[in-house]
């Protein structure tokens, strides 16, 4: 049988990052809010291990996550923000570079990033996807940011590799 790594969820003991987008604010609060529950309910202590950073929009997100996993260390770094389509393709060019901006950090950095930033045609179903019919995607992002941070945790350095072998 090969050995399985997989990640518990458990936060109890970690540290966490939320980065949140300003733009489309009453959504990205619902996020915000399913992220902290989550993590919260998972045994983390949110008022001593989680920091919150909030940024204009989802375009700065990365920008913001690519300084604080330079400077401070967390378990994980959680990206939320609401982009919503309008009648101009500027929907496409924020989209796309958050997305992009924000997978490059995570394969950069030796921390798990995730992504919970919706991309949506319309505010309903943004609504939705931030505590509605379709459940909320900031707890979603939490969790996975929770058994991402146990998996890392479990996966050993090329240092540390060597210092074993």
């Amino acid at each position: 049988m090969p050995r399985v790594f997989e990640g518990k969820v458990s936060a109890q003991g970690k540290r966490f990052a939320v980065v949140t987008s300003e733009f489309n604010r009453a959504i990205t609060q619902r996020l915000l809010d399913g992220a902290l529950e989550c993590l919260k309910k998972h045994g983390c202590d949110v008022a001593n291990d989680v920091d919150v950073f909030s940024c204009p929009g989802a375009f700065e997100i990365p920008q913001v996550v690519s300084r604080i996993t330079l400077s401070i260390r967390y378990a994980a770094v959680i990206c939320l923000g609401a982009v919503i389509r309008g009648e101009t393709p500027h929907f496409d060019y924020i989209a796309a570079e958050s997305a992009r901006g924000i997978g490059s950090v995570a394969r950069e950095r030796n921390i798990p990033v995730l992504f919970g930033v919706l991309t949506t045609n319309t505010y309903d179903q943004a609504l939705e996807r931030s505590g509605g019919s379709v459940g909320n995607k900031g707890w979603d992002a939490a969790l996975a940011a929770i058994a991402m941070a146990d998996l890392y945790a479990q996966i050993p350095l090329i240092d540390e590799r060597k210092k074993n072998a």
